[in-house]
């Protein structure tokens, strides 16, 4: 029991940094919020929080063949430290690209949601270098299907969790939320320290 526990926690808290950096679907949202449409913007996270689901499922099914790999396993803690690192350097990269997407959400609400989550190419990586690292570090083993389930049920719950409370927050505070910007750098930041510390397990 205190495996699923912790597995769903570790999910929802990363899943909740995840959705953090400025994208076409937490940019989607926080306009929802700005607009004052909180039935649409809650319709839409939970459409996009679902999409989070098969995501993070195929990513934990490719961490499983990582791990069966002899080659792979013996050098696990390296390609973890690696993927982590990588993932957060590329989410503190800048990027002034302004999303089109973005621009094309309309009020259908889930419909939007689903779409707008199917094309986001960084869940499944995401996913996979989190899944990895966990099990490097044998915090999560998800062979158990309940834990399974727990560890995907956090990460929907974490995605639904962080859009809301975008939503929330740019209905409130809106200047001050699009103006901050050491949000964006939460995720990126904590994956940096993440690698560096299996980086670390890996050379002792």
């Amino acid at each position: 029991m205190a495996a699923v526990i912790l597995a769903f926690i570790l999910a929802f808290f990363f899943s909740f940094i995840g959705s953090i950096p400025p994208g076409a679907i937490n940019l989607s949202v926080i306009q929802l919020g700005l607009e004052h449409r909180m039935k649409v913007a809650w319709r839409f996270a939970i459409a996009a929080a679902i999409v989070e689901y098969p995501y993070a499922w195929l990513a934990v099914k490719f961490a499983e063949w990582i791990t069966s790999s002899p080659l792979l396993l013996d050098n696990l803690q390296l390609l973890t430290a690696v993927v982590m690192t990588l993932l957060g350097i590329l989410s503190l990269w800048p990027s002034n690209k302004p999303s089109r997407l973005r621009e094309q959400f309309n009020n259908s609400g889930f419909r939007r949601g689903i779409v707008l989550s199917i094309f986001n190419p960084l869940a499944v990586p995401y996913w996979l270098g989190i899944t990895a690292y966990l099990k490097s570090q044998q915090w999560v083993y998800l062979s158990d299907a309940w834990e399974l389930q727990a560890y995907l049920a956090g990460v929907v719950l974490g995605s639904l969790a962080i859009l809301i409370v975008m939503a929330y927050l740019a209905k409130r505070i809106a200047v001050q939320f699009q103006q901050s910007t050491w949000l964006r750098k939460i995720p990126g930041v904590t994956l940096v320290i993440l690698g560096l510390y299996a980086f670390i397990q890996y050379l002792l």
